[in-house]
């Protein structure tokens, strides 16, 4: 049963969705550019090609044909039915749902099935709070950042935290906009250019993969000759590796400076 006041956080807008449980950032090459080209290439396949029942199997083996099977862990499935939902390429989302196709449910010819597809329920759903869902839709008006960062728990709770913590309140959702909303985008955009990012092929986030296991990976402060640092959470989720100190240290004024602006602008706001 849905709480009130549910918050949709695969589709939770116009301007943007999430993929991520469909695999969309499993595939070896995940940048921004290779999942644009495989979802609009997916996406004028399947409506050129799926007209009746059968239609999606000969769409799906067409697509397998062509695509890089490629993934960083082989023990999630990419589903090859996601695609983009509209012309402008805003939001990504299953090409078999009903919406896509007068009302015909195709689900079912899916890996996992149109009920696990139509009941699934992410963590984000669960432990990010209703303040910082609302937030942070209204903070990152892109699909690629956006699956990224929703689907992190840690990184929106800490930054939450740090900058509550400095404002002494829960900042209000409204506020994001101008100036604010510029600031927090700047801190969630370093999900993607962050500068001290492992190169790693099996880490994703804080966890990487040994076999089918997940893991928790570490940062071996004890190595740096330093303490673990109070945005450890954070730098795990950026997927950090820091090589010597003057990096680490490098890597905390970044988070910290962000964190202060953001303070000292919300202050400075709600003054005015």
């Amino acid at each position: 049963m849905k709480e009130e006041g549910f918050i949709h956080l695969c589709q939770p807008d116009s301007g943007k969705s999430c993929g991520a449980c469909c695999g969309l950032y499993n595939y070896a090459d995940s940048t921004r550019e290779s999942l644009v080209d495989r979802l609009r290439n997916r996406t004028r396949i399947f409506r050129e090609t799926v007209k009746k029942a059968n239609d999606p199997k000969v769409f799906l083996n067409r697509i397998r044909s062509i695509e890089s099977p490629e993934r960083i862990y082989d023990t999630i499935h990419c589903c090859e039915y996601l695609g983009f939902l509209d012309d402008e390429e805003k939001r990504v989302g299953c090409l078999l749902h009903p919406l896509q196709n007068d009302g015909e449910d195709m689900r079912d010819l899916s890996f996992y099935g149109r009920e696990l597809c139509a009941g699934h329920i992410c963590p984000s759903y669960h432990f990010i709070s209703r303040d910082e869902k609302l937030s942070l839709t209204r903070i990152v008006d892109d699909w690629y950042l956006y699956g990224l960062c929703i689907t992190d728990i840690d990184l929106v709770k800490e930054y939450f935290r740090f900058i509550s913590e400095g404002i002494c309140e829960v900042p209000r959702y409204e506020r994001f906009e101008g100036r604010l909303k510029d600031i927090a985008l700047d801190f969630f955009s370093l999900k993607i250019s962050w500068p001290f990012r492992s190169t790693d092929a099996n880490r994703f986030g804080k966890y990487y993969f040994d076999g089918s296991q997940y893991m928790i990976s570490h940062i071996d402060y004890d190595h740096l000759g330093y303490e673990r640092s109070r945005f450890d959470k954070i730098f795990l989720s950026l997927t950090s590796s820091f090589r010597t100190p003057d990096e680490l240290r490098e890597g905390e004024e970044i988070i910290r400076k962000n964190i202060e602006e953001f303070i000292s602008c919300y202050k400075t706001d709600a003054i005015l």
